[in-house]
């Protein structure tokens, strides 16, 4: 379904919005790096698991709604 990939894409998208929020909300340099470099996020991930854990549940949720609707639209 279609509809289920763009919700889980816009799920996602708010997760990701929500975890960079909370990395600039932790330092202006861990947002900067986050939003710059893919791997530094793991790393803010891992020793912020604490404030970063909700929004990196959110963007699973979100793939897991994307993968969903791609499964489900294959074989309808």
């Amino acid at each position: 379904m279609t509809f289920l990939v763009y919700l889980g894409l816009i799920i996602f998208v708010i997760g990701g919005i929500g975890f960079l929020i909370t990395a600039f909300k932790t330092n202006i340099l861990w947002g900067l790096a986050c939003l710059l470099l893919a791997p530094v996020s793991l790393i803010f991930l891992i020793l912020h698991w604490n404030v970063a854990k909700n929004p990196f549940f959110l963007q699973l949720v979100g793939m897991a709604v994307i993968f969903l609707g791609s499964m489900m639209g294959g074989k309808l």
